[in-house]
Protein backbone atom coordinates (compact mmCIF):
# COMPACT_ATOMS: atom_id res chain seq x y z
CA UNK A 1 0.00 0.00 0.00
CA UNK A 2 1.27 3.43 -0.77
CA UNK A 3 2.00 5.56 2.22
CA UNK A 4 0.33 8.95 2.43
CA UNK A 5 2.05 12.02 3.73
CA UNK A 6 5.33 9.71 3.64
CA UNK A 7 4.56 7.85 6.73
CA UNK A 8 0.84 7.22 7.20
CA UNK A 9 0.10 3.28 5.81
CA UNK A 10 -3.34 2.48 7.00
CA UNK A 11 -4.78 5.81 8.47
CA UNK A 12 -8.19 5.04 9.79
CA UNK A 13 -10.58 7.44 12.17
CA UNK A 14 -10.55 7.08 15.76
CA UNK A 15 -13.57 5.75 17.28
CA UNK A 16 -15.24 4.26 20.50
CA UNK A 17 -16.22 1.23 18.69
CA UNK A 18 -12.83 0.37 16.75
CA UNK A 19 -9.80 1.59 19.43
CA UNK A 20 -11.81 1.31 22.69
CA UNK A 21 -9.12 -0.81 23.90
CA UNK A 22 -6.22 0.87 21.85
CA UNK A 23 -3.03 1.70 23.22
CA UNK A 24 -0.46 4.16 21.94
CA UNK A 25 3.08 4.10 22.61
CA UNK A 26 4.81 6.98 21.12
CA UNK A 27 7.91 9.01 21.17
CA UNK A 28 10.47 6.21 21.49
CA UNK A 29 10.99 4.82 18.04
CA UNK A 30 11.00 7.01 15.21
CA UNK A 31 11.39 3.92 12.99
CA UNK A 32 8.99 4.82 10.65
CA UNK A 33 10.91 7.70 9.30
CA UNK A 34 14.30 5.71 8.71
CA UNK A 35 13.12 6.21 4.92
CA UNK A 36 12.46 10.07 4.42
CA UNK A 37 15.07 12.17 3.65
CA UNK A 38 12.94 15.31 4.73
CA UNK A 39 9.45 16.49 6.47
CA UNK A 40 7.15 19.62 6.30
CA UNK A 41 8.09 21.72 8.78
CA UNK A 42 5.84 24.50 9.92
CA UNK A 43 6.90 28.57 10.31
CA UNK A 44 6.62 28.28 14.22
CA UNK A 45 9.24 25.82 14.32
CA UNK A 46 11.76 27.51 12.29
CA UNK A 47 13.64 28.90 15.44
CA UNK A 48 13.98 25.88 16.59
CA UNK A 49 14.76 23.83 13.84
CA UNK A 50 17.38 26.46 12.21
CA UNK A 51 20.63 26.04 14.44
CA UNK A 52 20.45 22.07 13.56
CA UNK A 53 18.58 21.66 10.21
CA UNK A 54 18.39 23.00 6.76
CA UNK A 55 15.22 24.67 6.02
CA UNK A 56 14.76 25.01 2.64
CA UNK A 57 11.14 25.21 0.22
CA UNK A 58 10.29 21.61 -1.28
CA UNK A 59 7.09 21.09 -3.94
CA UNK A 60 6.29 22.92 -6.77
CA UNK A 61 3.49 25.18 -7.52
CA UNK A 62 0.41 25.54 -4.99
CA UNK A 63 2.24 22.83 -3.29
CA UNK A 64 5.05 24.36 -1.80
CA UNK A 65 5.68 23.90 1.74
CA UNK A 66 8.87 24.25 4.17
CA UNK A 67 10.76 21.68 4.19
CA UNK A 68 13.61 20.33 6.58
CA UNK A 69 16.50 18.23 5.33
CA UNK A 70 16.97 14.83 6.62
CA UNK A 71 19.24 13.54 4.27
CA UNK A 72 21.04 14.24 0.82
CA UNK A 73 19.82 10.46 -0.03
CA UNK A 74 16.49 9.30 -1.25
CA UNK A 75 15.07 6.91 1.13
CA UNK A 76 17.70 7.45 3.76
CA UNK A 77 17.46 9.71 6.75
CA UNK A 78 20.63 10.77 8.91
CA UNK A 79 18.50 11.47 12.18
CA UNK A 80 17.33 8.03 12.87
CA UNK A 81 19.69 5.81 14.83
CA UNK A 82 20.03 2.68 14.57
CA UNK A 83 18.33 1.63 17.65
CA UNK A 84 15.43 3.90 15.73
CA UNK A 85 15.90 6.92 18.46
CA UNK A 86 16.03 10.48 17.03
CA UNK A 87 19.87 11.94 17.15
CA UNK A 88 18.58 15.32 16.53
CA UNK A 89 17.80 17.80 19.08
CA UNK A 90 14.83 18.90 17.52
CA UNK A 91 11.78 17.12 16.36
CA UNK A 92 10.01 18.62 13.56
CA UNK A 93 5.84 18.43 14.74
CA UNK A 94 5.15 16.44 11.79
CA UNK A 95 7.02 13.19 13.19
CA UNK A 96 5.77 14.42 17.00
CA UNK A 97 1.82 14.07 15.60
CA UNK A 98 2.68 10.59 13.90
CA UNK A 99 0.68 7.99 14.74
CA UNK A 100 -2.51 10.86 14.55
CA UNK A 101 -3.42 12.91 11.58
CA UNK A 102 -7.15 14.78 10.30
CA UNK A 103 -8.26 13.41 7.43
CA UNK A 104 -10.79 15.74 5.77
CA UNK A 105 -12.72 15.94 2.39
CA UNK A 106 -11.75 19.12 1.49
CA UNK A 107 -8.87 20.66 3.89
CA UNK A 108 -8.88 23.67 1.95
CA UNK A 109 -12.77 24.30 2.20
CA UNK A 110 -13.37 27.51 4.51
CA UNK A 111 -16.29 25.07 6.64
CA UNK A 112 -13.56 22.01 6.33
CA UNK A 113 -14.94 18.97 8.86
CA UNK A 114 -11.56 17.75 10.23
CA UNK A 115 -11.86 13.51 11.58
CA UNK A 116 -9.22 12.14 13.88
CA UNK A 117 -7.23 9.32 12.16
CA UNK A 118 -4.46 7.19 13.35
CA UNK A 119 -2.09 4.76 11.64
CA UNK A 120 -3.00 1.30 12.99
CA UNK A 121 0.15 -0.18 11.64
CA UNK A 122 2.31 1.58 14.11
CA UNK A 123 4.33 -0.33 16.06
CA UNK A 124 3.28 1.67 19.00
CA UNK A 125 -0.40 0.75 18.58
CA UNK A 126 -1.29 -2.20 21.15
CA UNK A 127 -4.06 -3.78 23.25
CA UNK A 128 -2.00 -4.45 25.98
CA UNK A 129 -1.98 -1.59 27.76
CA UNK A 130 1.51 -0.30 26.79
CA UNK A 131 1.98 3.60 26.88
CA UNK A 132 -1.69 5.94 26.41
CA UNK A 133 -5.17 4.62 26.01
CA UNK A 134 -7.73 6.68 23.84
CA UNK A 135 -10.58 5.93 25.82
CA UNK A 136 -11.54 5.14 29.79
CA UNK A 137 -13.50 2.12 31.04
CA UNK A 138 -16.21 4.16 30.20
CA UNK A 139 -15.89 4.89 26.62
CA UNK A 140 -15.03 8.59 27.16
CA UNK A 141 -12.12 9.87 26.05
CA UNK A 142 -8.52 10.24 27.68
CA UNK A 143 -7.07 13.47 28.82
CA UNK A 144 -4.21 12.02 26.29
CA UNK A 145 -6.45 11.73 23.76
CA UNK A 146 -7.70 15.38 24.33
CA UNK A 147 -4.02 16.58 24.37
CA UNK A 148 -3.74 14.74 20.69
CA UNK A 149 -6.59 16.62 19.75
CA UNK A 150 -5.08 19.91 20.44
CA UNK A 151 -2.19 19.18 19.24
CA UNK A 152 -3.54 18.37 15.80
CA UNK A 153 -6.03 21.53 16.16
CA UNK A 154 -3.11 23.86 16.82
CA UNK A 155 -1.18 21.80 13.90
CA UNK A 156 -3.79 22.50 11.44
CA UNK A 157 -3.59 26.35 12.44
CA UNK A 158 0.19 26.64 11.80
CA UNK A 159 -0.26 25.11 8.48
CA UNK A 160 -2.56 27.48 7.51
CA UNK A 161 -0.19 30.27 8.79
CA UNK A 162 2.36 28.85 6.38
CA UNK A 163 0.72 28.62 3.98
CA UNK A 164 0.40 32.34 3.89
CA UNK A 165 4.04 33.08 4.03
CA UNK A 166 4.61 30.61 1.53
CA UNK A 167 2.16 32.25 -0.81
CA UNK A 168 3.84 35.94 0.04
CA UNK A 169 7.13 34.80 -1.22
CA UNK A 170 5.97 33.22 -4.17
CA UNK A 171 4.00 37.16 -4.70
CA UNK A 172 7.82 38.62 -3.94
CA UNK A 173 9.01 36.57 -6.74
CA UNK A 174 11.58 35.31 -4.06
CA UNK A 175 12.08 31.67 -4.53
CA UNK A 176 14.19 30.07 -6.88
CA UNK A 177 15.26 26.59 -7.66
CA UNK A 178 18.15 25.45 -6.32
CA UNK A 179 20.70 21.95 -6.02
CA UNK A 180 23.10 21.30 -3.09
CA UNK A 181 26.48 19.64 -4.03
CA UNK A 182 27.79 17.65 -1.30
CA UNK A 183 31.33 16.33 -0.90
CA UNK A 184 31.63 13.37 1.21
CA UNK A 185 34.05 11.84 3.94
CA UNK A 186 34.67 9.23 2.12
CA UNK A 187 35.60 11.89 -1.14
CA UNK A 188 32.45 11.42 -3.18
CA UNK A 189 30.12 14.04 -3.99
CA UNK A 190 26.43 13.54 -4.11
CA UNK A 191 23.76 16.03 -5.30
CA UNK A 192 20.62 16.80 -3.65
CA UNK A 193 17.29 18.57 -5.81
CA UNK A 194 13.77 19.29 -5.76
CA UNK A 195 14.36 22.29 -3.58
CA UNK A 196 13.55 26.06 -3.78
CA UNK A 197 16.06 28.90 -1.92
CA UNK A 198 15.43 32.56 -0.84
CA UNK A 199 17.31 34.22 -3.65
CA UNK A 200 19.49 37.40 -1.32
CA UNK A 201 19.74 39.76 -4.07
CA UNK A 202 15.83 39.34 -4.92
CA UNK A 203 14.96 40.28 -1.14
CA UNK A 204 17.31 43.10 -1.45
CA UNK A 205 15.48 44.58 -4.04
CA UNK A 206 12.21 44.01 -2.02
CA UNK A 207 10.39 47.59 -1.86
CA UNK A 208 10.86 48.93 1.71
CA UNK A 209 6.59 48.48 2.09
CA UNK A 210 7.12 44.91 0.82
CA UNK A 211 9.93 44.67 3.66
CA UNK A 212 7.60 46.28 6.66
CA UNK A 213 4.94 44.22 5.64
CA UNK A 214 7.21 41.38 6.23
CA UNK A 215 8.54 42.60 9.19
CA UNK A 216 4.74 43.27 11.07
CA UNK A 217 4.13 39.58 9.94
CA UNK A 218 7.31 38.12 11.66
CA UNK A 219 8.14 36.62 7.87
CA UNK A 220 11.15 38.63 7.78
CA UNK A 221 12.79 36.83 10.87
CA UNK A 222 11.41 32.94 9.09
CA UNK A 223 13.34 34.52 6.03
CA UNK A 224 16.77 35.05 8.01
CA UNK A 225 16.40 31.90 9.58
CA UNK A 226 15.78 29.93 6.80
CA UNK A 227 18.83 31.55 5.10
CA UNK A 228 20.83 30.94 8.19
CA UNK A 229 20.18 27.32 7.97
CA UNK A 230 21.63 26.61 4.65
CA UNK A 231 24.89 26.68 6.72
CA UNK A 232 23.98 23.25 8.10
CA UNK A 233 24.23 21.87 4.45
CA UNK A 234 27.91 20.40 5.23
CA UNK A 235 27.22 18.79 8.74
CA UNK A 236 24.12 16.59 6.73
CA UNK A 237 26.90 15.54 4.71
CA UNK A 238 29.11 14.60 7.50
CA UNK A 239 26.61 12.29 8.97
CA UNK A 240 26.72 10.23 6.16
CA UNK A 241 28.51 6.53 7.11
CA UNK A 242 28.17 4.58 3.92
CA UNK A 243 29.70 5.37 0.56
CA UNK A 244 27.52 6.58 -2.06
CA UNK A 245 27.20 4.76 -5.43
CA UNK A 246 29.31 6.06 -7.84
CA UNK A 247 26.00 6.11 -10.48
CA UNK A 248 23.83 7.86 -7.99
CA UNK A 249 21.73 10.73 -9.68
CA UNK A 250 20.53 13.83 -7.68
CA UNK A 251 18.64 12.97 -4.97
CA UNK A 252 15.21 14.40 -4.62
CA UNK A 253 13.94 16.28 -1.28
CA UNK A 254 10.87 13.93 -0.97
CA UNK A 255 8.77 16.00 1.47
CA UNK A 256 4.87 16.02 0.57
CA UNK A 257 2.96 19.31 0.94
CA UNK A 258 1.09 18.66 4.07
CA UNK A 259 -2.17 20.35 5.22
CA UNK A 260 -2.56 18.98 8.35
CA UNK A 261 -4.67 15.92 6.54
CA UNK A 262 -4.56 12.91 4.49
Amino acid sequence: MAKQLLIYERAVPVTRQRHGTLSIKAGSSYEFARDINSVPLMAAEFAPAAPEYTIVFGGAGTEIIPVVLLGIRDGENLYVGEDGSWTGKYVPAFLRRYPFVFSADDPNAPDALFTLCVDEEFSGCNAEGRGERLFDADGERTQYLQNVLGFLQAYQAQFQRTKQFVARLEALGLLEPMQAQFTLRTGQRATLSGFSVVNRERLKAVPGDKLAELMQADELELIYLHLASLANLSPIAERVGQPVPDTAPAAPVAAAADDGAV
